[in-house]
């Protein structure tokens, strides 16, 4: 043992400098240091093992273990962050790959609601009852109302001041987290509720859309719909597929319990409904403020295609950051190009 110890400590004293080295200031490490970190903390697990399986020095093998563990975590975990980064960091990628890892239950909550809108736009427009039936509770824009009446609900507000469009704003973005909130929870029962709300919210706009063209208002309503429904109804749809995914989680747990299973599909939903809330909040001051303003139709459309083309690109860079991710995996299992992208990752911060 006296061998051992005199043969190894100058290596397990260097280690131990190294990781005090890296924790305080990691960026600063020279690519030798880095390999010597890697190679000293291999050479410590076999000496662990060795202390473990050929003697009993309780001491001995608690020191190198704490040592080992400290090296583990210098190469293995992420660089510790602010809160201010974290967010940063939900906002520009978080958020989007987590609909990405999601992405078939997103695309099947919008089919829903594409094919609910479809269906009940065609059903309205033969049959005016249909349009009755799936006419709002309370609301006057009726399939019975005129032209001229349509056209006015659509131009109504603009005229209101600041501090009602911000109550309006308040009033929509609390009715629709209610929304996304319900299709969201109720996936949990089976995701059966979850593709109903779909459905509905699908026909909804599909029977309020065919009223106005019925009544041959098509630029107007377009441009009163589209710069917060893109939003809107893109958050409403990612809230249906949480739900769904919910429903698959409980259905198909596949070798996890159905408590596991909950639970990870639980951290999911929980980053994709932080990122709904946002926009929401987007789609709400939209809808009170320039959709209730007197912009033109040009510029009504030119700002709903720019919305529609910045989420486009948002979760494609989402979707690319993912695939990335999961391709460098597998490299990352090899400590010294986990320690390298640290340094990297560090440095970058």
């Amino acid at each position: 043992m006296s061998e051992f110890l005199t043969r190894n400590k100058p290596e397990w004293e260097e280690l131990e400098a190294l990781v005090t080295k890296a924790r305080k200031r990691i960026r600063r490490m020279t690519p030798a240091e880095l390999a010597r970190l890697d190679v000293l903390y291999r050479r410590t697990t076999v000496h662990l093992a060795q202390v473990s399986t050929r003697t009993q020095s309780a001491n001995l093998a608690k020191y190198l273990n704490d040592l080992t563990a400290a090296a583990h975590s210098v190469i293995y975990l992420p660089p510790k962050q602010s809160a201010l980064a974290g967010a940063g960091k939900f906002l520009t990628e978080g958020f989007a790959r987590a609909v990405a890892r999601t992405w078939r239950y997103q695309l099947a909550s919008a089919l829903l609601m594409i094919g609910g809108g479809v269906a009940a736009y065609l059903a309205a427009s033969h049959d005016i009852e249909v349009a009755y039936a799936l006419q709002m509770p309370g609301d006057q824009r009726s399939p019975g109302s005129t032209p001229e009446q349509l056209r006015g609900f659509l131009t109504s507000g603009r005229e209101q001041g600041q501090g009602m469009k911000f109550q309006f704003a308040s009033m929509l973005f609390g009715h629709n987290l209610k929304v996304g909130i319900l299709s969201l929870a109720l996936g949990a029962l089976a995701g059966v509720p979850t593709i109903f709300l779909m459905l509905y919210n699908g026909m909804l706009l599909g029977s309020f859309t065919a009223t106005h063209h019925h009544a041959g208002i098509y630029a107007d309503y377009w441009a009163w719909i589209l710069p917060h429904g893109v939003s809107e109804l893109s958050a409403i749809a990612l809230c249906g597929g949480v739900g769904l995914m919910l429903g698959g989680a409980v259905l198909s747990p596949g070798k996890l319990t159905r408590m596991e299973s909950m639970k990870r599909a639980g951290n999911e939903a929980a980053a994709i409904a932080m990122g709904v809330a946002i926009m929401l909040v987007l789609a709400a001051v939209v809808e009170s403020y320039l959709r209730q303003s007197y912009l033109s139709n040009f510029w009504r459309f030119a700002f709903a295609a720019a919305t529609a083309v910045f989420w486009t690109l948002y979760f494609a860079h989402g979707a690319i950051r993912e695939r990335a991710a999961k391709a460098s995996a597998a490299a990352a299992e090899d400590p010294m190009v986990a320690l390298l992208d640290r340094a990297r990752a560090v440095a970058a911060h």
